[in-house]
């Protein structure tokens, strides 16, 4: 049945790309109203090997946005929820589920030195400067996404290297903690909107829609398939190039 599942991903892409996919291990850290579509997309795509992290449990407050959530899930973890979807649409798929939180503390236990990908999709600030620096140390693929809170349009939905994202506050709190303290050991690519809406209000709940979530996590899955196409395809004008 994978081959069929396939089949249009692989008119598009190509062979080559297809066994690389699948070979490919990616670890996700959050998978909310981001990270949770980015799972989704990753295994329609052709991610076999996708090791999911996150310690919440579906809440009511999640519906509005997040693809686990639903009036039958509350309560259940998200990663669980999530494991059951994934590996309903692609019964190949070896899905690792863990309910856990990303701490510095913690962060060994991951073995991040083990993956292709790193995706960062996760909200704590202290806990998303130390993922970053942690995986920039090593030699997997760091994709992270910046602030999808308070965001109305996806058009204006971007990826640029870190220091080069303009407009998002996530990325300017982060990037003034950095200055203080330790910077990334390389450079990596982040997923943003630079839309700052005048009138939104602030608080220690964002409002958020899920148009726009979905759309973050959307393109940092493409992150993934168009480096790996990219890579099979080296003289592709469009691979990802970071000054």
């Amino acid at each position: 049945m994978e081959e069929y599942i396939f089949q249009r991903t692989e008119l598009l892409l190509g062979s080559g790309v297809m066994e690389q996919l699948a070979q490919k291990k990616v670890i996700l850290f959050g998978v909310g109203g981001v990270g949770s579509w980015c799972a989704e997309s990753l295994v329609r795509s052709g991610i076999i090997h996708l090791t999911l992290v996150d310690f919440d449990r579906v809440a009511v407050s999640n519906i509005n946005r997040q693809l686990p959530a639903t009036s039958e899930t509350l309560g259940k973890p998200k990663v669980e929820v999530l494991k059951e979807r994934l590996q309903s649409i692609n019964p190949q798929a070896r899905i690792t589920a863990l309910e856990q939180k990303y701490e510095p503390e913690n962060s060994a236990s991951f073995q991040l030195d083990t993956y292709d990908y790193i995706l960062d999709a996760i909200d704590s600030l202290n806990n998303k400067i130390h993922l970053i620096q942690a995986a920039t140390q090593t030699k997997a693929t760091l994709f992270s996404s910046m602030g999808a809170a308070l965001k109305m349009d996806p058009t204006r939905i971007r990826v640029a290297e870190f220091w080069k994202v303009q407009g998002c506050p996530l990325a300017a709190a982060l990037r003034q903690r950095m200055r203080k303290g330790e910077k990334p050991a390389k450079k990596f690519l982040c997923v943003y909107s630079d839309e700052l809406l005048p009138h939104a209000r602030k608080d220690n709940v964002n409002g958020t829609l899920m148009h726009v979530t979905a759309t973050f996590g959307l393109v940092l899955a493409s992150m993934v398939i168009r480096e790996a196409h990219s890579l099979n395809k080296k003289d592709n004008p469009n691979r990802f190039i970071m000054n």
